[in-house]
C-alpha cells in the first residue's frame, strides 16, 4: 500500500499549495482559478464532449506521426545493418537534422502545406524519429558478437540473425526509445496545434488564453499530462509483457 500511495504525495501537496494560494487572495480568480472552479469547468467540458474531442484529435495526430516515425526508424536501422554505405550516407544529414527543433520548421511547413494535417504529421515525425532511430540502430548494430557468431554456426543468414537474434536482444532499448520519442511527439504536437490548428489540446489552450479562461488553460495542461501518462503507461505495460527477464528484476 505504501508503495502505491507514496507517488500521490507530491500531487496532494501541489493541490494544497494551489488551494492555499487561492485562499491567500494575492491572485485574481482570472489568473489563478480555484480548484473547485476548474473541476466544475472540467465536468462541463466532459459533459458536452469538448474535452474528449480535442483530446482524441491530438491523440490521433500523435499516433499517426509515431507510426511513420517508427517505420522510418526501422527502415534506416535495418538498412544501416544490411548496407553499411547507407549508414555513412545518412550520418551527416541526420546529425544536422536531429539538432533542429521541429517547431522551427512550422513557418515553412505552413507556407508549403497550409495548416492541414500534413505539417503536424511532419512535426511529430521529426520529433519522434531520432530517439527511436538512435536507440534502435545502436542496439541492433551492437548486438553481442558471441550471439552473432553462434547464429552463423547454426547456419543463419543476415536476415534470420536480424529477427531471431538482433531484434530480441535490442527490444528493451527499442521500447525505451519509443517511450522517449512519444514524450517528444506529445510536446511537439501541442506546440504545432498552438500555431497552426483549429482543434486539439494545443488549440484548446491557446483559445482559452485568448478568451482569458485560465480554468480551461489548466484543464488543457492537465489533459496533456494525463494523456502522456496513459501513453507511457501503455508502453511500460507492453515492456513488462514482452520482456519477462526484465520483469523478474522488478
Amino acid at each position: 500500500m505504501r508503495k502505491h500511495l507514496l507517488p500521490l504525495i507530491p500531487f496532494v501537496l501541489l493541490l494544497l499549495a494551489w488551494q492555499g494560494a487561492v485562499m491567500s487572495g494575492r491572485w485574481s480568480p482570472y489568473l489563478l482559478p480555484a480548484p473547485e472552479r476548474v473541476c466544475e469547468t472540467a465536468e462541463h467540458m466532459l459533459a458536452n464532449g469538448e474535452l474528449a474531442r480535442h483530446t482524441a484529435i491530438s491523440l490521433l495526430r500523435v499516433v499517426r506521426g509515431f507510426l511513420w516515425a517508427f517505420g522510418l526508424a526501422a527502415f534506416f536501422s535495418v538498412g544501416s545493418l544490411l548496407f553499411p554505405l547507407l549508414k555513412k550516407l545518412d550520418r551527416g544529414i541526420f546529425s544536422v537534422l536531429q539538432h533542429i527543433p521541429p517547431l522551427a520548421l512550422i513557418p515553412l511547413l505552413i507556407l508549403w502545406c497550409g495548416i492541414g494535417e500534413l505539417p503536424k504529421t511532419v512535426i511529430i515525425v521529426l520529433a519522434t524519429f531520432f530517439p527511436i532511430y538512435l536507440n534502435m540502430e545502436a542496439s541492433i548494430l551492437r548486438c553481442d558478437p558471441k550471439l552473432i557468431e553462434l547464429g552463423r554456426l547454426l547456419g543463419m543468414g543476415p536476415l534470420e540473425q536480424l529477427y531471431r537474434i538482433r531484434v530480441p536482444s535490442a527490444l528493451p532499448y527499442i521500447l525505451t526509445g519509443v517511450r522517449v520519442g512519444l514524450g517528444y511527439s506529445l510536446r511537439a504536437i501541442i506546440g504545432a496545434e498552438m500555431i497552426a490548428a483549429d482543434s486539439g489540446l494545443g488549440f484548446l489552450i491557446l483559445d482559452a488564453q485568448t478568451m482569458s479562461r485560465s480554468d480551461k488553460v489548466i484543464i488543457g495542461i492537465i489533459a496533456i499530462g494525463i494523456l502522456g501518462f496513459l501513453i507511457d503507461g501503455f508502453f511500460a505495460a507492453l515492456s513488462w509483457y514482452l520482456l519477462p527477464y526484465e520483469r523478474r528484476r522488478t
